[in-house]
């Protein structure tokens, strides 16, 4: 079941999503999309993290995305992108459109059942269907123990990848792939990154105090970050690839 309240919270922030947020390897998009394409779709697209990448493999690229702040970085940012107010349960685009959907940090807010009637809708016959997620490596202690207090219901499993599974109504599975990578990060911006995430973002100031003195409390007791002002941070992209039944 979606969570409203943390769904719409992303409708608040663009700029900060933008700035602090993390990007995606391109063996993501390669995955996704092997060959040169005619029409991509980032559907909850953000601010363009996943767009830009779908921008090197297709010759049009639209997104659709439901917040305006955020669709406003994109605009700005891509302005060759075409992008669209709408949402997964109902794509503003003709049936057909799209050779190629991707939904990059996304897919676990959307009504199951009707986004994916709604993506093959405007797919063409045989078309892919890419969903994408960052999460947090395993093998990082100070990572994971930042991600267990900001997501304690979660605690230390991501259970945002269970949304996507073999099988998917409409869909026939082709395959799925766990990217290793690691990005360097200043301390500061590790901190913000935190800021824009759901559960900060409908918390209030006193709970978002807290939880922000906890993650700082963490990155001066590991020793793989104590005292450091620039961070290596591993992270690990899953990838999930479906054809249109």
């Amino acid at each position: 079941m979606v969570d409203e309240v943390l769904a719409k919270s992303f409708e608040t922030i663009g700029a900060d999503y933008d700035r602090y947020r993390p990007g995606f390897p391109v063996e993501a998009v390669e995955l996704i999309a092997p060959q040169r394409i005619g029409t991509a779709l980032d559907l909850g697209a953000g601010t363009g993290k996943f767009t830009e990448l779908l921008s090197a493999r297709a010759e049009r690229v639209i997104a659709v995305e439901p917040s305006e702040q955020m669709l406003s970085v994109l605009r700005a940012k891509l302005p060759d992108v075409e992008g669209l107010i709408g949402s997964a349960e109902r794509i503003p685009l003709p049936d057909g459109t799209a050779d190629v959907v991707a939904v990059a940090q996304a897919f676990h807010w959307f009504d199951r059942e009707s986004a994916c009637a709604e993506i093959s809708r405007i797919l063409t016959p045989g078309g892919t269907l890419g969903l994408v997620w960052n999460h947090s490596d395993p093998s990082s202690s100070w990572d994971r123990a930042a991600h267990r207090i900001a997501h304690p219901a979660v605690a230390d499993t991501d259970g945002t990848t269970s949304t996507a599974a073999a099988e998917l109504p409409g869909f026939t599975f082709v395959t799925s792939e766990s990217i290793h990578w690691r990005e360097q990060i200043s301390r500061e911006a590790y901190l913000r990154r935190w800021s824009t995430v759901s559960t900060f973002l409908v918390a209030d100031d006193h709970a978002r105090s807290v939880m922000s003195t906890a993650i700082e409390a963490v990155l001066d007791g590991d020793p793989d970050t104590r005292g450091r002002e620039q961070l290596e941070l591993p992270i690990i992209t899953d990838v999930f690839v479906y054809r249109r039944a």
